[in-house]
């Protein structure tokens, strides 16, 4: 077959299908125009789910008449200077409007702050239709209709009405929260109005245009971020541990104001989590990063949905660094949703109130729960050391961890109650304390306890796992992990670039106890492994640590693995539910609790207590 050039109307319908999936990418590719022309209000109009009628009209600064037939034609922008490396706008490859008029009918109708009178121009599957005088007020209105009615196969992969209504909402809600200073209205016969009215572009501005997106709940239940390293800076919030949700469609990422959908953003964003919530649970977090743009690559699919940072590692250490940070200096804070649960529980004809845990880890976490047997307390375990991980003195130092599990449990809340418990002190400051005095143990497992305005309800054995955990992990990483020498050194045969990663990463490998060296071009030599891990499939782990490596620059694989070692210990040596405690073992527990970040979640993501504000006991009694 004979090689021939492609018809415009062609190059442009192929185009479409790379920028133009469906009707929530007309809307995005439009409302960015829009913002992109210094717009502070949008309004977009839909039907049949977009595929019928999208309309967005703008305010902004409009398009001059002599420019219309440019504005359509392929490759056309005002936005790109000569500087590819130093992109400042949402769009800038000049490919929506011609991809667009290419598959649907599309109509453009312009008037400019100095234009006597607007034009529009259209076009209806790739023929365009002269520019004439139109009506209008300043700014833009941007009108598609029978979105691919030119390529009729693309329609059957259409979802929906609903799923495309939804989709389109969805990309508004994630663009408006970027533009707290614009009013987004977004309306239509297939859908109820979303009215997003502008706010100001502060911190407080952002947040309450969050708020809006995402509910009221959220500024109650988030902590700000704001971190900077190497020319990179992140702000926003994240949700604290105990406010999660089933999916992550409620983590949104821009970089330098434009949406993203990054994989390495959201790698972080789970790393930064990855000890406080259940393994099904996704945090909701709004994060903006600011960075030179020539550090940063938006070019890399027609969609700008994806980017490339130079340094990739930078951005996903800044992202979990700023993260754990901020969780640790947040102190610790129960979901305000809690509470309305546990009104609602009290409600006749209600579901109780339970927390999404993890649904396939539940039945395991209960077996732990009960570990120790219908009382779980053995009066023969000596005061001052509460708690039997089930490890015997020679196997933990078999296992290299006997010097640190001391170290967790001389620092355990219940090892020294009776000297912190500080049973002297008035009761009137005990109540100033965020958990309070203890006033109770109900079914010996749920401390009771009182604060000046709320009532607090403590799960004792989740409470205790957290703590302890926490102790074994800093023991843990506070110095070298021990390590086992192997008799015979373990090949593993490996492609040469990820020998090379790993053998580039070694001394970091060898502080969390594994010893490695290159054995020829495509082979590394494992000598040592940590102890904690016991007999472990050596293979396995390093392919693993190779193929984190090549994704984000990361060794976290390994440190997990020792993580979830401690967790699992820490859970079997924790306080039992059915065992009796002291005035002052239940004051220590909750003051331990306060001095501890994460500790308003056990290791399996399920909150350790639930605050009940004294206004809402009021109300279930009918007092307010």
């Amino acid at each position: 077959m004979p090689i021939r050039q492609l018809s415009e109307t062609m190059i442009n319908q192929i185009a479409a299908g790379e920028v133009i999936e469906r009707p929530a990418s007309v809307v995005k590719e439009l409302v960015e125009n829009a913002l992109d022309a210094g717009a502070s209000r949008v309004e977009i109009v839909t039907a049949g789910g977009g595929l019928n009628l999208i309309r967005v009209t703008d305010d902004g600064s409009g398009i001059a008449e002599p420019e219309l037939a440019l504005a359509i034609a392929r490759h056309c922008t005002s936005k790109l200077s000569d500087n590819i490396h130093d992109i400042r706008s949402l769009g800038f490859r000049g490919e929506a409007l011609p991809s667009i008029g290419s598959v649907a009918r599309l109509s453009i109708r312009s008037r400019t702050a100095s234009g006597d009178s607007a034009a529009e121009i259209g076009i209806d599957g790739g023929r365009v239709s002269p520019v004439k005088p139109a009506a209008a007020n300043r700014g833009t209105t941007v009108e598609v209709r029978d979105l691919f009615f030119a390529t009729p196969a693309r329609l059957k992969f259409m979802k929906g009405e609903r799923a495309e209504s939804s989709a389109t909402s969805d990309v508004v809600k994630r663009i408006a929260i970027a533009f707290p200073a614009v009013r987004f209205t977004l309306a239509g016969p297939d859908r109820s109005t979303l009215e997003l009215p502008a706010t100001d572009d502060t911190p407080e501005g952002r947040l309450a245009r969050v708020a809006q997106v995402m509910g009221k709940d959220f500024p109650d239940n988030a902590i700000a971020i704001d971190a900077v390293r190497d020319g990179v800076h992140l702000a926003g919030h994240v949700s604290i541990p105990s406010y999660t949700r089933a999916n992550a469609l409620q983590q949104y990422a821009y970089v330098n104001g434009r949406p993203v959908r990054d994989k390495l953003i959201a790698g972080a964003i789970r790393g930064a989590f990855a000890d406080v919530l259940p393994r099904d649970r996704h945090a909701v977090t709004v994060l903006f990063l600011s960075l030179d743009p020539s550090t940063v690559d938006v070019n890399v699919h027609p969609a700008k949905a994806d980017v490339r940072f130079r340094d990739p590692g930078l951005v996903r250490g800044l992202i979990v660094g700023a993260i754990r940070e901020a969780l640790a200096g947040a102190g610790i804070r129960a979901a305000t949703t809690g509470a309305a649960g546990m009104m609602a529980a009290f409600r006749p004809g209600v579901a109780p109130y339970s927390h999404p845990g993890p649904a396939n880890g539940h039945r395991g976490y209960e077996a732990a729960y009960h570990a120790s047997g219908s009382s779980g307390f053995d009066p023969t375990r000596s005061p001052q050391r509460p708690l039997d991980m089930g490890y015997g003195e020679a196997r933990s130092r078999a296992n290299g961890f006997a010097e640190n599990e001391q170290v967790a449990f001389d620092t355990g809340p219940l090892a020294s109650a009776d000297i912190r418990a500080g049973m002297a002190e008035p009761a009137e400051a005990l109540l100033g304390m965020v958990l309070g005095a203890a006033r109770a143990q109900v079914h010996e497992n749920y401390i009771v306890a009182q604060t000046r305005d709320s009532l607090v309800i403590v799960d004792q054995h989740a409470a205790h796992e957290r703590l302890v955990y926490e102790a074994l992990k800093n023991a843990l990483h506070s110095r070298a992990v021990p390590s086992q020498m192997l008799l015979l050194p373990e090949i593993v045969d490996l492609p040469e670039e990820d020998a090379e990663r790993l053998a580039m990463h070694s001394d970091t490998l060898a502080k969390f106890g594994l010893g490695l060296e290159r054995f020829g071009p495509g082979a590394v030599a494992v000598r040592e492994t940590p102890s904690m891990l016991g007999e472990t499939n050596v293979q396995q782990l390093v392919r693993d640590l190779a193929d984190e490596i090549a994704d984000n620059d990361t060794v976290e694989t390994l440190k997990e693995r020792l993580d979830r070692i401690a967790a699992t210990m820490a859970c079997h040596g924790s306080v039992r539910s059915g065992r009796l405690l002291k005035a002052e073992e239940m004051n220590a527990l909750l003051r331990q609790m306060e001095a501890t970040p994460g500790s308003g979640t056990c290791n399996h993501g399920r909150p350790t207590y639930i605050e009940l504000k004294l206004a809402d006991i009021e109300r279930l009694f009918g007092r307010r």
